[in-house]
């Protein structure tokens, strides 16, 4: 056989191609048309049920990220307005994610800036450099790094700092942003270059963070120190805080420890082993906050622990890759409601393994876990997903996940360490494995 496309070979396929009636119908139906709308298997699309045995109390009506990559954050607020909602009994509650996004980008761009100094001495072509340079102050994140954001910073109701058309739509702040952080990561390596020691790097850092900080204030506005908050309840009670922080805010009115969350992954990749503890070198926003820390269990396990978590009137935040199989309007992520292997007449087999090897799969969208849909086994069937994109397409922004998707798709979850057995909790404690930046276990926070 030759190396190259011949004549003749083109011959044969353009023949195979014209007596194929399947491959003509399928060519002449995608012409006009969503192949998702025109792969959907009738027989498992007409058994789409948006309802479940067992749903967590205090759901809200959904959020909208809108144009951001904020989902994080988003799904991290949620879940904590579903416990900040049953304490004072509300029917509607909405934390500030542009304030949530406003030190998120200003810690993220001190942790760029710290990794440029720490790395002065790599070559500015290697993998390390152009990993870090190549999106700086993304909008995604991991849980951990939620959690630094909390501890730090605290919460206001989106009343006190409202969206603005750049939280919202996020690009064109990324990009002028990003581009003053590579033109300070030069300035940085060049004053390395002509001897300047590390103080005088971090004094050179703090001037371009100020910088960092007044473009973030013409972009999201001016974060609150304190506020007032006042509400009415569902029985239309009201009630008043005056002159409260941010941190009393979520420490008093909120008061979840977050300390005692887990974050739990499913990632069969042969370079990883299932009972080990994992972090991501280079992954994080707080620069002395919390690492990246992932243990590595069956997808099993994170089922079990999720449905314990919901049984027990507790949400569940999760990372997945949101955009296989998955209908958008119809909110279902379902592995059998597209026939694909029909549709195009040919297989897909790779394995969840083969997906995140060979860069087919990663998590891409982190959301909320409020309910799942168990059988007279006590099995979970299907799970009910609180989204952040609008109450405009599904079941009033509320998805579905059946369950085979959460095993091919679902890669992460976060419960209460209690949901843990104690092996798996002194597992959790360990020192962790380093993986590469470029690992697909950090994909969520590009």
């Amino acid at each position: 056989m030759k190396k190259n496309i011949s004549a003749k070979l083109i011959k044969e396929f353009s023949k195979q191609s014209k007596n194929d009636a399947l491959l003509r119908l399928a060519r002449n139906t995608t012409v006009r048309n969503d192949i998702e709308d025109l792969a959907i298997d009738w027989d498992i699309y007409r058994k789409i049920d948006h309802t479940f045995s067992e749903i967590v109390s205090g759901e809200m009506p959904v959020t909208n990220q809108k144009s951001s990559g904020r989902c994080w954050g988003f799904a991290g607020l949620n879940l904590l307005r579903i416990y900040l909602g049953r304490k004072y009994n509300l029917k509607n509650f909405e934390f500030s994610q542009s304030y949530f996004m406003f030190w998120d980008k200003l810690e993220k761009s001190n942790y760029f800036l710290e990794n440029i100094i720490t790395t002065v001495n790599e070559p500015r072509n290697g993998r390390l450099l152009m990993h870090l340079v190549s999106n700086p102050i993304q909008d995604g994140g991991q849980w951990h790094m939620f959690i630094n954001l909390i501890h730090k910073y605290g919460v206001v109701p989106k009343s006190e700092m409202p969206e603005t058309f750049q939280s919202s739509k996020s690009m064109r702040m990324n990009r002028m942003i990003t581009r003053k952080l590579r033109e300070f990561a030069i300035t940085l390596r060049n004053a390395s270059k002509n001897g300047a020691i590390l103080e005088e790097l971090r004094l050179l850092k703090t001037k371009m963070l100020e910088t960092v900080y007044r473009l973030l204030t013409i972009h999201l506005g001016n974060p609150p120190k304190s506020f007032d908050w006042q509400i009415r309840d569902k029985k239309k009670n009201f009630i008043r805080f005056e002159d409260i922080t941010p941190k009393i805010f979520y420490n008093e009115h909120v008061a979840l420890n977050l300390n005692e969350y887990v974050c739990l992954i499913n990632c069969p990749m042969s370079d990883k082993k299932y009972n080990e503890i994992y972090t991501v070198e280079y992954l994080g926003n707080v620069s002395d906050g919390e690492i990246i820390r992932y243990l590595n269990l069956p997808s099993k396990r994170l089922k079990e622990t999720t449905v314990a978590s919901i049984k027990d009137d507790n949400p569940v935040w999760f990372g997945c890759d949101v955009g296989k199989h998955f209908h958008r309007n119809l909110g279902v992520m379902d592995i059998d409601l597209f026939d694909f292997e029909l549709f195009y007449g040919t297989d897909f087999p790779m394995t969840k393994a083969d997906r995140l090897e060979y860069g087919d799969s990663q998590m891409t969208h982190a959301m909320l876990f409020t309910g799942v849909d168990l059988d007279s086994k006590n099995n979970p069937r299907k799970w009910r997903v609180e989204n952040s994109w609008g109450n405009k397409r599904s079941n009033k922004g509320y998805d579905i996940m059946t369950d085979k998707w959460f095993d091919e798709y679902n890669y992460e979850v976060v419960v209460h360490k209690q949901f843990l057995t104690d092996a798996e909790i002194e597992i959790y404690k360990r020192k962790p494995i380093k993986l590469p930046p470029w690992d697909p276990m950090g994909a969520l926070a590009k």
